[in-house]
Order: C-alpha cells, then structure tokens, then sequence
C-alpha cells in the first residue's frame, strides 16, 4: 500500500479536482434548521454535504427522510464506483438540529444486506443508538426518534454499526455529519463555517473500491493495521480549495471517519486555536500548532488568515506512528496534504473579536466514584476477550459515576470509543490531561494508560465499548456495557 497517490492527483489534476464534486442531488429545506455562516467564497472549490430536509411544520421538531441504498458514484476523479450511498451521496447529508428539538429519521435500508445507523457521540436512548443489538433487515424501514440533550452543542457523526460489517458499508460510502447548534453560541455568527469530513479509500485502477478478501495477504495486514486508503478525501473530494482573506478567522468542523489512518492535522508556518472536541467548545481556546485526530474523533478549529493578500498554504496531514512495526506501512512518514488555503487578492481586513470564555465545561466529581474498572486492550481483544452478543461484560446501575483504566499493551494505537455516555480524560500515564472536555474517543497510544472518568446520568439499556479500527472492531474488540435501573430499598 502507497500513500503516493493523492500527491499524484494534486499536483497533476488540481486544475480538475478543484471545480469537482461527488454526484448528488440535495432538495431546498422547507424549513432552514440554521441559516449558513457564510456562503461558499469565490475561490472555494469545497463542497459542503447537502442537509437533510426537514419535513416537519411543528415547532422544535426535526423530521427527516433518509434512506441507504446501493449507488454510482464518481467517488475518484474519472471514473465511476459501484458504492453505498446515504439519499444518494457520499458523504450522506448532514443532519443539523438545535438541542432541545426533537428528532424523527424516518430509515429506509435499501442495501441488500442488514445494517444501523448509529448516531455517533449523542446521548439518546439506548434502542435508538443503532448498536449491532438492533439491526435493520434488508428492505426493511426503522423510524429513529429521540431529543437532543441541552448543553451538547457540537459535532456529531452517523455511520452503520452492523455486526462484523461496519468496516465494510463505511469503506462503500456510509458516512454523514451531525451538528447540533447552540442558540446562544459563544462564537461570533460572522465566522464563515466550513465542515471537513476526513476520509480515505482504496482504489483499484479502474476505479473500483479496493476490499481485499480476508485471507488474502493484503487482508491480513489490514486486519493488523486497519485499513488504509491510497486517497486521501475531504467531503469526497481530492486535494479541494478553501479561499479565506487575510485577517479573517474561519471556524471549520473536522471529522475524521477513516477506518483507521489518524491525522496530525497543522498548517505550515501558523498555529491554529483549537475550541472544541468530540462534546462541543471548551471553556477556553487553545492555541497549538498541531491537532492530532484519531479516527471517528472531532474538533473545531478556528483559522485565522495570517497569510498576505494573494498568497496561498496548505493543510496537511503530519506523519504519526499509530502502527505494529511488523505491518506499519513504508510511507508513514510521508507528509501529505489534504486541501488548499487561497487567500483572496482583497486587502487584509480586520479580524473579528473573539471570546476568552466560551462556556463552563463542569468537572465530573472523581471523589463520588462507585466503581474503578481497568479496560485492557491488546490484539483484537479486550480483556482478554472477543466479542459476544450475548455476553454482558460490564454492569453498572444508573446514576453511577465510574472511573475507568483503559490500558493498552500492544504496540500499536487503539481510538477506545464509549457509546451514549461522554466522558472526562484524566490523565495520560500519569500526567493529568491538560485542559477539561467531553469526548467520547480517546486514542490510547501504544502501551499507554488512560484514566477517564463516567457518569450513568440516564438512559439505562445495553451500550457498546471497542476500538474504533473498523477491522478490530469488527473482529470483535468490543464489548458490552448494562446499565440498570438503581437499586431500590425493600420496605420492611
């Protein structure tokens, strides 16, 4: 496997790639969840995902036709895929709501194969998570009904979460964002708003979506490694550009949805302020000159155009060591970039007012903590175990809060990803994290310990635990979490 490719493609077909974008048809709203940012600028060559259409006329309810169905896409610049497709695009259109509303998705699985939709980093009810627990047969129809939590404003994700096919029905195209808005966010509404769903994919010469077969040698590495794609996506695109004007601040949502690869997201010669993760903003911004971005985790950036007018840049992707030495891959070290900075010829302007403060991010109280529980992941395997839909491996009740040891002994990385509940980082061998967020991914290093802290606050029910490799997880790095009702006291 090569990482050459997108370098190939950039630098010889941007010309091309930069006025392409995914086939797709997305209807006007009948009612605008929120009103964009900012349009697309002049020399933008990115091209957001359509949003879902609300059909609902009831105030505070978001309600949705979405369906997956088999596809033909120019998923690779000159050629076309045979793919999945959520209502025919990939990525499949974001879902924008606001907390609080109510939300109905009516579901229609038009795959000849079961799948779910699991609605990744919400806190909803646990028959509406789309887990392996609850799956949607062929040409069957499943309506997902839930309300958004106050106080979870941020960037969410959906994907399939089949048992044994996750990594699959993603590599086919099964993927779309999720931002939940803040009425009253922080930020100021003049920033222009970019959404970057990261991806990568294998293909063959021809076009077609390279999946080895699993016992093949190129398999058995991507079972080791997770697999990796020779093109690297943003929004489905190759290499596409974002025009900004000097002095002016950008706040762009990243998803990373690859299998595997984890990006070391950075900008040469700026730093970036990093405000928010997989739960929504911090309390304050950080300012860094890179941001590492495990796979299914999120941030939100703000970019600021320090660059003079006419100038140009890059966002790239740094090299990251995530991998086994016996199958880490020959290019890993190379650096590669993933879509172009233009600045506009305008004259810079002034750059807007930015808060100190965006909001309070509470601390989970470590001190109440019912439970410490140690998570050991090694090979495909937690605790010494596979997966098993029969099997409950942790029991909690409801209104617990836990801290768990997630300790890795292997050497490789492995994105540990918690469903329904978001939690606290409290340190990283030892060192304590060093700004307070909610996250429910953390990537846990090669042969480190991460201590994080939980609360059970509601929705009892049956939740998942794994890797967020796709082929770990679907070889069974996962398990299973129950929280029950609380105990209540016996009348004597």
């Amino acid at each position: 496997m090569t990482n050459s490719v997108p370098n190939r493609f950039t630098r010889s077909c941007l010309s091309v790639l930069a006025s392409l974008a995914l086939l797709g048809v997305s209807a006007t709203p009948e009612r605008q969840l929120a009103a964009p940012r900012a349009a697309v600028g002049l020399e933008d060559s990115l091209a957001m995902p359509p949003v879902l259409q609300n059909i609902s006329r009831v105030p505070g309810t978001v309600e949705v036709n979405l369906s997956a169905a088999p596809a033909r896409l120019a998923l690779l610049p000159g050629h076309v895929t045979d793919a999945y497709a959520y209502n025919g695009t990939v990525p499949g259109p974001t879902l924008e709501v606001h907390e609080g509303d109510h939300v109905i998705i009516h579901f229609h699985n038009s795959l000849p194969e079961a799948t779910t939709i699991h609605w990744h980093g919400l806190h909803i009810p646990a028959v509406m998570d789309g887990s392996p627990l609850s799956p949607i047969g062929a040409g069957k129809r499943y309506d997902y009904r839930f309300t958004i939590p106050r106080g979870t404003a941020g960037t969410y994700w959906y994907h399939p979460h089949p048992d044994a096919r996750t990594g699959y029905q993603m590599a086919m195209g099964l993927y779309g964002a999720i931002i939940v808005r803040d009425a009253n966010d922080p930020l100021p509404n003049s920033l222009p708003e970019k959404l970057l769903v990261l991806s990568d994919n294998r293909f063959r010469p021809d076009g077609s979506l390279d999946i080895p077969d699993p016992k093949s040698l190129q398999g058995q590495i991507d079972r080791e490694n997770g697999r990796e794609g020779n093109v690297l996506l943003v929004n489905g695109q190759v290499m596409p550009v974002i025009g900004i004007r000097s002095g002016e601040v950008q706040r762009w949502r990243v998803i990373n949805v690859s299998a595997a690869r984890i990006y070391r997201l950075a900008i040469p010669g700026q730093t970036l302020l990093h405000v928010g993760d997989d739960g929504g903003l911090f309390e304050r911004p950080r300012e860094v000159g890179e941001i590492l971005l495990a796979n299914s985790e999120r941030v939100e950036i703000l970019v600021r155009g320090t660059g003079s007018p006419g100038s140009k840049t890059t966002l790239q992707t740094l090299p990251y060591d995530r991998y086994d030495p016996h199958t880490r891959p020959a290019s890993w070290q190379d650096t590669l970039d993933l879509l172009s900075l233009r600045y506009s010829d305008a004259s810079p302007m002034t750059p807007p007012a930015l808060p100190s403060v965006m909001r309070t991010v509470a601390a989970l109280d470590t001190s109440r903590a019912s439970a410490r529980r140690v998570i050991v992941l090694s090979q495909e395997l937690i605790n010494g175990k596979t997966m098993d839909m029969n099997r409950v491996d942790i029991r909690s009740r409801l209104g617990a809060t836990e801290i768990w040891e997630i300790d890795n002994v292997v050497t490789m990385d492995h994105p540990f990803h918690l469903h329904g509940f978001q939690f606290q980082i409290l340190d990283r061998d030892g060192i304590p994290e060093p700004y307070r967020s909610w996250k429910d991914v953390v990537n846990v290093r090669k042969h480190q310990v991460v201590h994080i802290v939980v609360r059970f606050d509601d929705f009892p029910g049956k939740w998942m635990f794994h890797c967020h490799i796709l082929d770990h997880e679907d070889h069974g790095m996962m398990g299973i979490l129950e929280v029950r009702p609380p105990l209540t006291r016996r009348r004597l």
